[in-house]
């Protein structure tokens, strides 16, 4: 699992764009897949520098190429492509056990509500046996990129980058084929009650997953009166 922060500043592309570009480019070296990214809210706070919304970018890796050819490749593709001004720190944590999960759960957990240090998340790096490190500015972003790994660990935080484009607005599908589309593994309402695939939902033109029980999950209404669910507003998803 591999995550960044802080690469961006106000007149780059975020660092979602970045990420995405240098998975690109390690699918064309033969690096592997690599999953959805998923963005991380972390704790907005005035103590806590960030360019507009303090969330980092987790991906997983299918892959034999070594963690460290990783640590080497994405700290030089950070060094050259990050932002001017811009705060960037790498982690990569390869199959971690249970402890290292617990730990690294709990650093994320507390990166939504407290103001964390980078001495914090070295020491805990360092106690774990992971690769944590800074690439330019303050090296601040370090502490978002240890504590999105813990977030996406979890399983049940962030949403995941992209929209997609299934069908015009106000259009009807089952969930069975909403769930045929590789990017939706799943579909739920914000309580977690699953949808079984015959249900019919109705569709915005815009769709987005978020994380819950660590599957790419389109979340909808209950049924209306007709039976229909319907897939959450944008703004809806912004509390996730």
């Amino acid at each position: 699992m591999i995550c960044m922060d802080d690469t961006d500043n106000l007149e780059s592309k975020g660092t979602g764009w970045l990420v995405e570009a240098a998975c690109r480019e390690m699918t064309a070296m033969g690096w592997g897949s690599y999953s959805m990214i998923s963005r991380h809210q972390l704790f907005v706070h005035p103590d806590i520098p960030y360019t507009s919304h303090n969330s980092s970018m987790v991906f997983t890796a299918k892959t034999d190429v070594a963690p460290e050819k990783y640590a080497e490749f994405l700290s030089a593709y950070l060094e050259t492509h990050s932002a001017p001004g811009s705060d960037p720190g790498l982690c990569i944590v390869p199959e971690p056990e249970t402890e290292t999960c617990k730990a690294l759960i709990s650093f994320g957990l507390r990166a939504k509500k407290e103001v964390l240090t980078k001495s914090q998340a070295y020491t805990l790096a360092e106690k774990l046996g992971i690769h944590l490190s800074e690439h330019g500015g303050t090296g601040g972003g370090i502490i978002g990129a240890l504590a999105g790994i813990g977030l996406r660990l979890q399983g049940n935080d962030g949403r995941f980058r992209g929209w997609y484009h299934l069908g015009q607005a106000g259009s009807v599908m089952t969930a069975g084929e909403l769930r045929s589309y590789e990017s939706i593994e799943d579909i739920r309402t914000p309580d977690n009650a699953p949808i079984e695939d015959a249900r019919r939902i109705r569709i915005s033109d815009q769709l987005k997953t978020i994380c819950m029980n660590g599957r790419s999950t389109l979340l909808v209404h209950p049924a209306d009166s007709d039976g229909i669910h319907a897939v959450l507003a944008k703004e809806e998803l912004k509390r996730f």
